[in-house]
């Protein structure tokens, strides 16, 4: 059969291009020579947006992705000989090449169960408590993801319940927000109520999957923590020169909630997806599509027969099954194009 080529795709919500509103906010800061390294004035009122949007005086850092913000800001939160405590499922974990431990110099990751790649919080307990000793390394950090590796939310009140235990058991408080605005969206809760305000320390948030072309912020809600942390931005190579470029596009996104309007539309679309997928038999939605991905459980033959039809999807990532994502700019025909294929293939 002949391959198709198609302009939009579900393997991940890194194929999408650049949303408008993103890339006139960069035009906009292309229009004159501005001081270089975070000096501009772009930088200076994205920060400020930040604050304005998190309700809270925030130190606010720019860097050109995902692992450079976890893993710059895990190192941060603790020492070589320390531990961060994760879900078995987590980005930090799985999918960041050692990079955590690579910053930290050697902070060991413990992993933590929980149903649909949530984080049990008896099993923080039981992580801390199990050895107390000088030969463990001595948990630090907790990290949670948000939305997670397998679609699902963490509730204001969950992330709270965490907040509680760590501020009980000393632990600092860490969030990987690369899908951040799926999961404000979702919840109908504000930024503040996901995070500081339920015991987060430090949030990535991240701006490629919502619509931008690259860049995370790494926003600290005490202030104290960011001590220096711009030495380590440096040191690591993500100390932008031409800062603007990174931080004026979240102007662009900010304004008038467009990263929340990207983001809605993005689950809407995952939502359709999952409801299609649901129809068709010996299809298994696996986890709760809460956000913008669908994980589902397809017959091996169907799988090959989609792929051979263009479509691109992982089945690598989380607990099995294939993953789909949808994106800033799916289109309810991107949508019906795969049911159509998958519903053929199916014979349904």
């Amino acid at each position: 059969m002949q391959t198709r080529s198609r302009k939009r795709q579900f393997a991940s919500d890194n194929y999408s291009g650049v949303c408008p509103e993103a890339l006139e906010a960069m035009q906009r800061a292309n229009c004159d020579h501005e001081p270089s390294y975070g000096e501009d004035q772009w930088t200076a009122l994205a920060a400020d947006s930040i604050r304005e949007l998190f309700e809270t005086d925030c130190e606010v850092f720019f860097v050109f992705n995902g692992t450079a913000a976890n893993s710059l800001a895990l190192s941060s939160l603790s020492q070589s000989y320390h531990s961060i405590l994760c879900h078995r499922s987590a980005h930090v974990e799985t999918d960041e090449c050692g990079a955590p431990e690579f910053f930290s110099n050697g902070t060991k990751v413990l992993l933590l169960d929980g149903e649909d790649g949530k984080i049990n919080v008896s099993s923080i307990h039981r992580m801390v408590k199990r050895r107390t000793d000088i030969h463990y390394p001595k948990p630090q950090v907790i990290s949670v993801t948000q939305s997670t590796e397998l679609g699902t939310l963490y509730t204001s009140e969950e992330i709270g319940e965490i907040g509680a235990v760590a501020s009980e058991l000393g632990l600092k408080y860490h969030m990987d927000g690369a899908r951040f605005a799926n999961a404000v969206t979702a919840s109908g809760k504000s930024p503040a109520e996901l995070t500081w305000k339920a015991g987060v320390d430090v949030l990535c948030f991240g701006g490629a999957k919502n619509g931008m072309a690259l860049g995370d912020l790494v926003v600290f809600f005490k202030p104290e923590l960011a001590n220096e942390f711009d030495y380590r931005c440096k040191q690591a190579g993500q100390l932008a020169s031409k800062m603007r470029f990174l931080a004026a596009p979240w102007l662009g996104m900010l304004k008038d909630q467009v990263w929340l309007k990207y983001a809605s539309h993005a689950n809407r679309m995952a939502s359709l997806l999952a409801d299609g997928f649901r129809s068709i038999p010996d299809f298994k939605i696996l986890f709760p599509p809460q956000a913008n991905a669908v994980f589902v459980e397809i017959p091996s033959a169907i799988q090959e027969g989609l792929k051979s039809r263009g479509w691109k999807f992982y089945n690598f990532i989380g607990e099995g099954g294939c993953r789909f994502m949808a994106s800033w700019d799916t289109e309810e025909s991107d949508v019906n194009a795969l049911l159509t294929d998958a519903n053929s293939l199916a014979g349904s």
